[in-house]
């Protein structure tokens, strides 16, 4: 009985998990961009930036201060996830894989936790407290309550 009330909490907390996590995980990956662009918060190379325009460095770092500030507010944060996930996957296999196979060899953590993140917000969505659901139209709302009493799929 009390394994089953504590489920039933953790279960409508849900939302707002992920929610927190969608945010945490947006904040940091936009750091990560304001690093690079700006030449803020600890930047690289002793205080430079990446020079404008440059593939992939520059591109990457736009993809992470644009695409995390949309994830960090939770505005279409499936897409912005999306091509974060795979900006990070890009990075993993070109950056970190040749150097050894396991990222704990190639120092590679970092871009595959973000990756698998990121795809996880994919399909999750932004969770609570994100603006996707400011703007979500009345419809939508009807549509997802009535799936809300479907169960999920479990492997």
């Amino acid at each position: 009985m009390a394994t089953r009330q504590l489920t039933s909490r953790l279960d409508q907390a849900r939302p707002y998990a992920l929610g927190v996590f969608r945010i945490v995980v947006g904040l940091l990956f936009t750091c990560h961009g304001a690093r690079s662009l700006f030449g803020v918060l600890g930047a690289e190379n002793a205080g430079g930036t990446v020079a404008a325009g440059t593939w992939p460095g520059w591109y990457a770092a736009v993809i992470e201060l644009v695409g995390g500030a949309l994830v960090l507010v939770g505005l279409g944060t499936r897409a912005a996830a999306l091509i974060a996930s795979g900006a990070m996957a890009y990075a993993y296999f070109t950056v970190h894989q040749p150097e050894g196979l396991f990222p704990i060899q190639n120092s590679g953590e970092g871009a595959a936790l973000y990756c698998w993140a990121f795809l996880l917000l994919v399909f999750t969505g932004p969770g609570a407290l994100a603006l996707d659901g400011l703007f979500s139209s009345r419809g939508d709302e009807n549509e997802e309550t009535e799936h809300k009493g479907s169960a999920p799929v479990a492997a």
